[in-house]
C-alpha cells in the first residue's frame, strides 16, 4: 500500500480537521451551480458534531432496520429514502415489503433524529467549504451499512474497491460518512482510506465520528476489508444539483 498516513486516530478526539486538495476536472463535465460546485476541494473530519450517545441512537435504528433482512454477503445496505434493504442476494423495498410492521420498527423520534444529525453534518461541511447550506441537496444514495467478515457473494458485497464517487454516482458533489462503531473495538479493518499518489491518507472510524470530502477524483477512495466484528456507518450524500435533490425520510 506504500506510505499510510492516519489522519484521524481511533482513540483521539477531533475539534475539526481540514486539508485543502487541489480540485479535479470531473467537475467540468457536469453543470455548475456557483456558490455550491466545488472551487475549494479537501476532506475534514470531527468528532464535535455528533455526539457519541447520539451515533449509538443512530446505531440502534440501522440495527431495527437491517434485523428486517440483511445480505446474505458481508455488506448490506438500510436506504430509509428509497427503502431499499439488502435481503439475501437481493434488495427489497422496505416499506413495501413490510408494509404497517414498519411502525412497530421505528418510531417518528427516529426519522426527527436522523433529520437533525443530518442537517447539523450538512451545516459543518458547507461551513468547510465556504459555501450555503441552502445550495446543497441531500442526494441519492445515503444510506446505513453494516459490514462484518462475512464472504462476498454479489458484487454489491465488495465494498473494498476503490472508487470515486462523482465517477460512481454523478449526482454527488459532497461526500459524508458518520461513523456508528468504534475501530479496534467493534471491529477490525474497516478504515477508510484516501489513496492519494505515493501514500494512502487512513481515517480510523470512531462513533460519532464525520468525515466529508469533495467527491471528485481528487479523492479516490476505499475501505479497508473489514476482518472480525461489524462496522456501522451511513453515508450522506450532497449536490448541488436541485433536480437530483431528496427529502429526508417519513414514516409513512
Amino acid at each position: 500500500d506504500g506510505v499510510t498516513e492516519v489522519l484521524a486516530h481511533h482513540g483521539e478526539s477531533l475539534q475539526d480537521k481540514f486539508v485543502e486538495i487541489p480540485c479535479s476536472e470531473d467537475y467540468d463535465s457536469h453543470k455548475r451551480f456557483e456558490g455550491c460546485t466545488p472551487r475549494k476541494c479537501g476532506r475534514g473530519v470531527t468528532d464535535a458534531v455528533i455526539t457519541r450517545e447520539e451515533a449509538e441512537r443512530i446505531r440502534r435504528i440501522a440495527e431495527r432496520g437491517l434485523s428486517l433482512g440483511g445480505s446474505d454477503g458481508g455488506a448490506s445496505i438500510l436506504d430509509l429514502h428509497s427503502g431499499a434493504l439488502s435481503l439475501g442476494k437481493h434488495f427489497v423495498n422496505l416499506y413495501r415489503y413490510f408494509g404497517d410492521k414498519i411502525q412497530d420498527i421505528f418510531t417518528e423520534e427516529d426519522f426527527a433524529m436522523y433529520r437533525d444529525v443530518r442537517q447539523r453534518i450538512q451545516q459543518r461541511v458547507a461551513q468547510a467549504f465556504g459555501i450555503s447550506s441552502a445550495s446543497m441537496y441531500l442526494t441519492k444514495p445515503t444510506f446505513f451499512s453494516r459490514i462484518n467478515n462475512t464472504e462476498a457473494k454479489t458484487t454489491h458485497d465488495e465494498y473494498w474497491h476503490p472508487h470515486v464517487d462523482k465517477i460512481t454516482y454523478g449526482s454527488f458533489d459532497y461526500t459524508s460518512l458518520l461513523y456508528l462503531s468504534d475501530y479496534t473495538e467493534d471491529f477490525g479493518g474497516g478504515r477508510f482510506v484516501f489513496m492519494d499518489a505515493g501514500s494512502n491518507k487512513t481515517i480510523e472510524p470512531r462513533a460519532g465520528r464525520v468525515s466529508f470530502f469533495t467527491s471528485g477524483s481528487e479523492n479516490l477512495h476505499r475501505v479497508e476489508k473489514v476482518h472480525w466484528g461489524t462496522r456501522y456507518a451511513i453515508t450522506i450524500s450532497f449536490t448541488c444539483n436541485p433536480d437530483h435533490g431528496i427529502g429526508d425520510p417519513v414514516l409513512m
